[in-house]
This record gives C-alpha cells, structure tokens and sequence, in this order.
C-alpha cells in the first residue's frame, strides 16, 4: 500500500485533534486510523474504547475549534502543518516506529527532503569542540549534506551557525515560534528565514523537561547518523545516540581526553560500538553504503487500511482480564506479552489501546509498556 499521499484540509484538522487528545500518543494514534478508517471517525470512537478500558471520566478529546484556531495560528506566521502520510513529510522521520503524525514546520521544507545528519553534545562545550562542530558542519555542508540539531547552547548552536548557508534543521523542543534558550531567539529567527524549523508540540508551546526525549528523537528520525562531539555521561545527547542507534541510524563519535569530564559520553559511545571519526570526510565514507539502501516500509502504515477488520466482542471480554492481570508498574514487552496471554495480537493490540486511552497504561520504547502508577 503507497503510504503518501496528500489529505484534505477538513481530515488534517481531524488529525490534529486526534494527537492532540487525551491519552493518544504516535503509536496509540497511528493504531486508530488503520482501525477506524479515518481520524474523524476515530474521534467519534475513542470514548466508547476508553470505556471499556475502565477510564473513570470521560477522555478529553482536543476541540475543532481549538485545532482550527493551533492552524490558524501557525499559517499567520508564515509556517505549515504536515501531516505523516503527506509528501513534504520527512522520509526518514516516516520509518521510526513512532513518527510524529503531524509536525509544524517553518521556512524551507524542501530541506526536509535532503540527506541529514544531526549534530548533538554539550551544552557546556569547551573552546575546541565548539571549533571542531563548525568545522565538521562547514564541511558535510558543503557536500550536500544538511546539519540537524536542537537549536541548545554550545554544540548545536555552533552546528546550526556554521551550516547557515548550505542547511540546517532546527528542531525545538516546544512551539516552532518559541525560542529556547532565549538568547538563540536570533539564531532561530535565522535558521527560520534559511533553514527550516521543524517542531511536534503545538504553536505556542513552551518546551517542559519531558518534550526533550521526544525531541532528540526526531533529530536522529530526520538523519542517515548522529554526531556526537562533545557529551557527558548523563548528557541528553547521549539519549539522541540511543535512539539513533534503535532506529537503526549510525552514531558517530569525536574522541576527547579522558582529564575533560565532557569527553567521557562520547569515549564510552565509541567503547560501546559508535564510530571513531576525527573528519567529515570519514563520515561520509561511512554514508556511502547508507545511501545504498532502500527506504524501508515504516512500522505503522500512515494510511488506514482500507477494509478494517472488526475483532469479535466475545473475544475481546474473555482476554480483557488476562491481559490486565499480566500487566504490572514493571514495562514488559508486548511480544512478550501476547506470548503469555495465548491471544491474537490484534485482541491483544485493541486491548492495549483501550487501556492507554483510559490512562491506565504508559508506553515505553522499546515496544514495552506498563500500568500506570
């Protein structure tokens, strides 16, 4: 089934509203437009679903005037919203298992359709790893390569800053219209008027501590391979490293003295498997045989199914409590998961689905979930 395709503007509003509501992440969301067909006949399900899933209120679903008003909002300013399933959205970004269904995007999306790579590290970064990321970013920039960061201090802000002219991403961790720090207000105005920023929260957003795992995660979704330059052992840059490396990305790595306490997530990257490179033109060495392979067939069609296949009630009741009883605070696999329960994954799914819209479920990565406390 061809997975891109252009939607009208009245099922794009839908589709904000949807991952705008209660209890409905990328996963939850993409699981209920392949079985209901659409996202405004999901939206018409969803409270029954929740119900069974013994939600004790009802689910809050995100108003069509207040979607109306997000999109109003975001082309007053000069940006667009793009939806999973359409061509301007990122092929890369439409592989991870978890893509964003919508993203508000602000200046050029045709770099959007480029080669990337991300460039990530510290925010404290000294001297010589700030020289070093400009020097890297100038160089893939000039073979064509386009430089994605998150728009912090230090490393990304001098990756965003010496690849201006040949392209760069900035990917923030709130509104595309909030800047952060607020002293980089400049130099995301900047990559908006020559780049291209790319956002998943909603206009107006200001970024809280837990938009930032979602964050870094379409930086290394967007990119062939993630550059770290400069990290910590508990730096969130290292968080990005991970999840390049489960979405099947490569992770590069620039070593540094073992006396800099900045130099030790980066030294234990490579330890642990990531690529030592000292040029850019080692990590386009490594590019080449990236670039030999085929775009995969991302883990969540973007497009519903165009017969969806109704699952028997009876079903669904007799697994229901078996399902609720394997469940525990600790995460477990949900491969795992169907193998003890003996039901049909797709029982197994729907329940799984009901319970996360009741909020009593909380997906991890990993394919993993866990009751809610």
């Amino acid at each position: 089934m061809n997975s891109v395709t252009e939607i009208s503007f009245s099922e794009k509003i839908s589709w904000l509203q949807l991952i705008r509501s209660e209890n409905i992440g990328p996963i939850t969301f993409f699981q209920l437009l392949r079985k209901f067909g659409s996202a405004s006949q999901a939206l018409a399900e969803i409270p029954e679903l929740a119900r069974k899933g013994g939600a004790k209120k009802p689910i809050r679903i995100f108003a069509k005037a207040s979607a109306q008003r997000e999109m109003d909002q975001l082309m007053s300013a000069g940006g667009q919203l793009i939806a999973a399933c359409e061509p301007q959205y990122p092929p890369l970004l439409r592989e991870i298992h978890d893509p964003p269904p919508v993203i508000s995007v602000m200046g050029h999306i045709s770099l959007l359709q480029k080669e990337c790579i991300g460039v990530v590290g510290s925010r404290n970064a000294s001297a010589v790893a700030q020289k070093l990321t400009q020097r890297f970013s100038a160089d893939l920039g000039a073979k064509n390569i386009v430089i994605v960061s998150g728009l912090a201090r230090g490393i990304d802000s001098a990756a965003h800053t010496a690849s201006l002219q040949t392209g760069t991403i900035g990917v923030v961790g709130g509104g595309v219209d909030v800047a952060y720090p607020r002293e980089n207000r400049e130099l995301q105005n900047l990559i908006a008027e020559q780049g291209c920023i790319v956002a998943e929260q909603s206009f107006g957003t200001k970024p809280q501590a837990r938009h930032f795992p979602r964050r870094n995660r379409i930086i290394s979704g967007l990119s062939l391979g993630i550059l770290v330059m400069e990290a910590t052992p508990k730096s969130g840059s290292l968080i990005t490293a991970r999840m390049a490396a489960e979405q099947g990305r490569d992770v590069f790595a620039v070593p540094g003295s073992p006396l800099d306490p900045r130099a030790k997530g980066t030294n234990n990257l490579i330890r642990n498997g990531a690529a030592l490179v000292e040029s850019a033109a080692e990590i386009l060495d490594e590019l080449r045989s990236v670039r030999l392979r085929p775009l995969q067939e991302p883990d969540q069609p973007m497009l519903p199914l165009r017969h969806p296949i109704p699952i028997d009630t009876n079903l669904l009741n007799e697994a229901r409590p078996n399902i609720v009883s394997l469940l525990s605070p600790v995460a477990i696999n949900i491969d795992e998961l169907v193998r003890l329960s003996l039901a049909p994954p797709s029982v197994v799914m729907t329940i799984l689905l009901e319970l996360e819209l009741a909020g009593r479920i909380e997906r991890h990565f990993g394919n993993r979930v866990s009751l809610t406390g």
